[in-house]
């Protein structure tokens, strides 16, 4: 990776357009010989991969299975390692929770137990957002307080929502209270550092009444929290990049990793022609543009293999609509690889293809794993994807003489 006081001497600022599509989740494995891309029919996308430069790239290194905030601050150009960003702050600043150096913040699953603890749904069947704000509201009128920390729960989309715990001395140094697969037994934090053992106790003082409060609400009887994390210092992509960064995204947790970044973020629908719309009605406003599809994730994680082709065929049919608008450059990749064959994330790199008027095609048929693979970028690391968009948009100066 370039060090970073030597890309910000090289970056100018330009009138070129940049626009990143990030499809959550786009790698995937074979299953009767196919992975989802190669199943799935995507014309545009293929098209478009036969006019631009391909790879793979690495979301961390070779053999390291990401979560989502470290692949997208890869992808946005921070080297995930030095940077690290919690779930729940993520989360929280998504659905626009204003967060003080102090609060405390977890991402939460409603989930369901048996009667022996052991989990055997890690998201409650996906319940219902209205029912997800019935519960949250009910929580938050019954515990609002423990060891006098205050404790607010703000619901999310479907079986998700965020804890905000505020109060003196709260640490973050706590591993998660989910273990992040049915079957196994529901769990509390523990604590990494003796500084954080009050904060520990605290949680699973929480957690045990939580419980306890949601008998009545079968299957969504339990939480499980993890992403136990308070606001970072991390430098904006308008510092680091001298860019005007835009994003468009739905869920919560992307917003909230795009605003710590310093992105604007974007109010839209929930649709993807809403999403295609806004970033056509803001694209003279900024010069960076995030552009996230969620449901290919989606899919892989529910182990649906046609479900995550269907949404691939869908995402495909936005870029004839993006190329009309003439971005300088466009970049087509995702976080990571959601192969449906493992229902988790996973260590596989993904395709991508970079168009522009300068790059030099390497007439790839399709964009899918196998082709991208024999593509003249090769594999490499996903936090090298900004610079190259940055060199392509002639947003980078020669270095040295």
């Amino acid at each position: 990776m370039i060090p970073d006081q030597i890309l910000y001497s090289l970056v100018i600022p330009t009138e070129s357009k940049l626009v990143m599509v990030v499809i959550d989740g786009l790698g995937g494995l074979p299953v009767r010989g196919r992975t989802e891309l190669e199943a799935a029919k995507t014309p545009n996308l293929d098209r478009l991969a036969s006019k631009s430069a391909c790879g793979l790239i690495d979301p961390i290194a070779n053999g390291i299975t990401p979560g989502s905030g470290p692949s997208h601050l890869a992808l946005f150009g921070y080297d995930p390692l030095q940077y690290e960003i919690g779930r729940g702050v993520m989360e929280a600043l998504g659905i626009g929770l204003k967060l003080t150096k102090d609060d405390l913040t977890a991402r939460g699953n409603f989930a369901t137990v048996d009667r022996n603890g052991i989990i055997v749904d890690r998201r409650a069947g996906r319940i219902a957002s209205e029912k997800n704000r019935e519960m949250c509201q009910f929580l938050q009128e019954e515990i609002k307080e423990i060891n006098g920390v205050r404790i607010s729960i703000y619901p999310g989309k479907e079986h998700r929502f965020v804890v905000v715990f505020q109060g003196e001395g709260l640490r973050d140094e706590l591993t998660d209270a989910d273990p992040q697969k049915e079957g196994q037994k529901a769990k509390g934090t523990e604590y990494l550092t003796s500084e954080a053992r009050r904060t520990a106790e605290m949680v699973n003082e929480y957690l045990r009444r939580v419980t306890l409060t949601l008998q009545p609400f079968y299957p969504a009887n339990t939480i499980l929290l993890r992403g136990f994390s308070k606001v970072p210092d991390i430098p904006s992509m308008t510092e680091r990049f001298k860019l005007k960064p835009a994003a468009i995204a739905t869920y919560p947790m992307y917003r909230g990793l795009a605003t710590l970044v310093g992105m604007e973020v974007l109010e839209t629908g929930e649709t993807l022609r809403e999403e295609v719309e806004t970033l056509k009605n803001h694209f003279h406003e900024y010069d960076f543009f995030y552009f996230h599809f969620k449901k290919t994730d989606s899919a892989g994680e529910d182990g649906n293999f046609q479900k995550k082709v269907k949404a691939l065929e869908e995402i495909d049919r936005i870029f004839p609509f993006l190329l009309k608008l003439r971005p300088d450059v466009l970049v087509v990749t995702g976080d990571h690889s959601t192969p449906s064959l493992l229902k988790a994330h996973s260590w596989h790199p993904n395709p991508i293809l970079l168009y522009s008027k300068y790059v030099r095609p390497d007439g790839v048929r399709r964009f899918t794993e196998r082709y991208c693979q024999q593509g003249q970028l090769g594999k490499f690391s996903a936090v090298e994807v900004l610079p190259l968009m940055l060199a392509n948009g002639l947003k980078l100066k020669k270095f040295g003489a």
